[in-house]
């Protein structure tokens, strides 16, 4: 029988941290899988800033480096700069990439700095205590909305893709979503393709994942996936935008 699935080189055998139904387990197998696709293990280096990923570095078989609360885009030019043969890439949550690190994560992109940005958007602060995100929905109840998100007092939900999408050195981005297995799918190839883009020299890339946060969102794992494809998606449209 031909097989057609295997644990990947690039992914270490441990328990997982994370809550049950959270997406990162899911996107930290998929990108260790197209790191042994690409054959670019020995080459590739990781910025895992602070989050709920910010210990990426237990579960890669891999280079990673640490960084500051959002500073893994400065962190990451730097490396890149230095080492422009290596396969740089940051994978940064919604509060990292879209709150504290917005000014790096602009500057970045707008300099077109030739890197992979995997955006973990679950529309919450999930390390902290499930404080309000720049991504949280208006009506979203999180620890710091109790009664639901209010634009007249916090402002709209961050479009931060379609923001990067208006500089002219951006050169590719898209929204995918953990909202089913054909989700997971499209969310494999478009990190794919962002990390095909680094290894071409083309520049910039992207890839926003909305993934479920079932702990601070206060449903099942089921619940989580419906209120992604049902809610999330609407305000945060899935596709290719650039």
């Amino acid at each position: 029988m031909k097989k057609i699935f295997s644990y990947p080189t690039s992914l270490n055998k441990l328990t997982t941290h994370y809550c049950a139904g959270c997406g990162h387990g899911i996107v930290h197998r998929l990108i260790s899988e197209i790191v042994d696709e690409l054959n670019i293990r020995e080459k590739v280096i990781a910025i895992a800033p602070v989050g709920c990923a910010v210990i990426a570095y237990n579960y890669w078989n891999f280079d990673v480096c640490e960084a500051a609360h959002g500073r893994a885009l400065a962190v990451a030019t730097g490396i890149k700069r230095y080492r422009p043969d290596n396969i740089v890439f940051t994978y940064q949550g919604d509060g990292d990439l879209a709150a504290i690190g917005t000014s790096e994560t602009i500057h970045a992109a707008n300099r077109g700095e030739n890197l992979t940005v995997v955006f973990i958007n679950n529309a919450v602060y999930g390390m902290t205590g499930g404080q309000m995100a720049p991504t949280t929905l208006l009506g979203q109840k999180t620890a710091t909305t109790p009664a639901g998100r209010d634009a007249s007092l916090t402002g709209y939900p961050l479009k931060i893709s379609e923001l990067l999408a208006q500089l002219t050195a951006v050169k590719y981005i898209e929204r995918v979503a953990l909202d089913s297995p054909q989700g997971v799918l499209k969310t494999k190839s478009a990190i794919k393709q962002a990390f095909r883009n680094q290894v071409e020299n083309i520049g910039f890339s992207l890839v926003e994942v909305l993934s479920p946060c079932p702990t601070y969102w206060q449903m099942s794992a089921k619940q989580s996936l419906d209120w992604i494809r049902d809610v999330m998606s609407r305000e945060f449209p899935v596709g290719r935008i650039k």
